[in-house]
């Protein structure tokens, strides 16, 4: 399982979940776990997926959620879960 930390931060506003979703979906990649919170009119989502049905590569997949980010207002970014794990030890 190729697993992947994907973060959603911004001002809130509709459509945010349903467009990075219909994104992952389309690009078959699954979701393994979801967090979001709104906070004082700021969201702050965090997902566990699976990119091992994604026929692209991980550096696409990043930049394309990155301007996706850009088009809907929130800052999107991608990590390998072995990079985000050894970022965040203590």
């Amino acid at each position: 399982m190729n697993k992947t930390i994907i973060t959603v931060v911004g001002k809130d506003t509709v459509g945010i979940i349903a467009r990075v979703c219909t994104y992952l979906a389309e690009n078959k990649i699954n979701i393994l776990d979801i967090s979001q919170t709104i906070v004082q009119g700021y969201f702050n989502m965090m997902m566990i997926v699976d990119t091992n049905g994604m026929e692209k590569h991980f550096g696409e997949m990043a930049d394309e959620l990155l301007k996706l980010g850009n088009e809907i207002g929130v800052d999107i970014k991608c990590q390998k879960e072995e990079i985000f794990d050894k970022m965040h030890r203590i």
